[in-house]
């Protein structure tokens, strides 16, 4: 007769104090930990329905805990403060919506002859892919179709 030995894992629980990080630190920890992952895991694993971070799956890069939520795109993985938090639900609609236009139309939704590749609203509500404007603007960058807020 055979008998199993499992061996218990320690039951001690890592606890780190909560304090202000930095988002340069945040997104020093977010790179960490993506080059922790398989390659068949997207780093959209580490954001909320909401955009929240998971600050747990960080607290191993960070040696703490953030005291205050931070949010990310999950189409572009811009990392923002609760203060720009809405910016990371805008970027995430018009980020489909672009994706949407290029692969109906084979054509970049920008506005004719903008110098800075401004993301055209009446383009995308023309195909129903935008069903209101945000308050503010996109530009398209030249890496992958991705948009910002950024100017180039």
């Amino acid at each position: 007769m055979w008998k199993k030995f499992v061996r218990k894992k320690s039951s001690k629980k890592v606890t780190h104090p909560i304090k202000e990080i930095p988002l340069n630190e945040i997104k020093k920890a977010i790179r960490e930990y993506s080059n922790t992952l398989p390659n068949t895991v997207p780093l959209s694993v580490l954001i909320h329905e909401d955009n929240r971070i998971n600050v747990e799956l960080l607290t191993p890069f960070l040696k703490a805990i953030p005291h205050k939520p931070f949010y990310m795109s999950k189409e572009t993985y811009e990392v923002f403060e609760e203060n720009n938090k809405h910016l990371a639900h805008y970027l995430d609609k018009i980020q489909r919506a672009v994706d949407a236009y290029i692969a109906q139309e084979k054509k970049l939704p920008i506005i004719d002859n903008d110098p800075y590749n401004k993301v055209s609203y009446y383009k995308l509500e023309r195909l129903g892919l935008l069903d209101q404007r945000p308050p503010l603007d996109f530009f398209l960058t030249d890496e992958e179709n991705l948009i910002t807020i950024e100017k180039k």
